[in-house]
């Protein structure tokens, strides 16, 4: 977050696939169309606004708004990730503070009118999106449709893209993937409160923003756009040194350009990296490259990305998301 503690306000872009129903957290996957179909690439839809954003730094569409407190933008990133459910006053203690004060309740009635104040600021009447419940839901949630939050966008994306991979549409799932991961405006979970329950969170949804970028990168590799695209790997590796796939990936990159001394590289990398760090061999997907490599076989390469897809597609088929995040 910029020095200051300003919390990001963003403007909807065009180009962004429209999202699900209101009040759905988290889309179900559609039904993969046929690998002979057409494969439809949406550009025109535009977010209505007001837009939420936690896929990056915490947003609000308008303006830049100050905002000092982490435990304020830590209220708003919970009502986003439980929206159209009331977190209840214990439960939002516990996710603010792993060791909640004597003055919890308090404080966090303090914080909930302060950002409705903040969001006031940014569009009259919008902090009213901020609501009490209360009786048996004592508590507080956020009113907002799931069209006008960035999460539920990027779910619906990457099932879409991993749809088409799994039908073999590899052109349409790349177009699906990047909008994905498009949506992304850095890690989740900057200058929250390192509480357990947004540890878990910051977990959970950087990993899913790995798993897209690992099928974006695989689609993109079977439907022949390898340009530049070991250089885009290699910035997800940075930050995500220890997945195996971005490696193979990586791997398979240089070999179908015919590289075989950079796939050579990489397998030799990856091996340090995985037996200095983590006391593990040279993983088999990554042995399996160097082979290829060594026998200037492309197709086989090919073949090795395109055999991972399937089984990687198919496993996300069997572990869908849930119709609303964890508590």
């Amino acid at each position: 977050m910029p020095a200051g503690g300003l919390l990001l306000i963003h403007t909807p872009r065009a180009g962004l696939p429209s999202g699900p129903a209101p009040h759905t957290a988290w889309p179900g996957p559609a039904s993969a169309p046929p690998a002979a179909e057409a494969a439809p690439v949406r550009t025109a839809d535009v977010l209505p606004e007001p837009f939420f954003g936690v896929l990056g730094q915490l947003s609000v569409r308008g303006t830049t708004l100050s905002v000092t407190s982490p435990v304020r933008r830590a209220v708003l990133t919970a009502c986003l990730l439980r929206f159209g459910q009331p977190i209840g006053i214990a439960e939002f203690s516990e996710i603010l503070w792993d060791e909640p004060p004597v003055s919890a309740t308090a404080n966090l009635r303090s914080h909930v009118t302060g950002l409705r104040r903040d969001l006031d600021e940014v569009e009259p009447g919008l902090g009213e999106r901020v609501r009490t419940y209360r009786g048996g839901q004592c508590g507080y949630g956020l009113e907002i449709a799931a069209e006008e939050f960035d999460l539920p966008h990027f779910t619906a994306a990457v099932q879409r893209g991993r749809n088409w991979l799994l039908a073999g549409s590899h052109e349409a799932a790349v177009g699906a993937l990047e909008q994905a991961v498009g949506l992304w405006r850095g890690p989740f979970g900057q200058d929250l409160p390192p509480t357990r329950w947004f540890n878990a969170h910051i977990a959970g949804l950087n990993n899913i923003r790995f798993d897209a970028y690992q099928d974006l990168f695989t689609a993109s590799v079977l439907a022949g756009r390898t340009s530049m695209l070991a250089y885009r790997i290699e910035s997800v590796i940075a930050e995500a040194p220890y997945r195996q796939h971005l490696w193979e990936l990586l791997a398979a990159v240089h070999c179908l350009h015919g590289d075989a001394v950079g796939t050579l590289s990489v397998v030799k990398r990856c091996q340090r990296l995985f037996a200095e760090d983590l006391g593990l061999d040279l993983p088999p997907g990554i042995e399996a490259m160097r082979s290829a490599a060594l026998n200037w076989d492309r197709e086989e390469a090919l073949r090795l990305v395109a055999s991972r897809a399937q089984v990687a597609a198919e496993r996300c088929q069997c572990r869908r998301p849930p119709r609303t995040l964890p508590s």
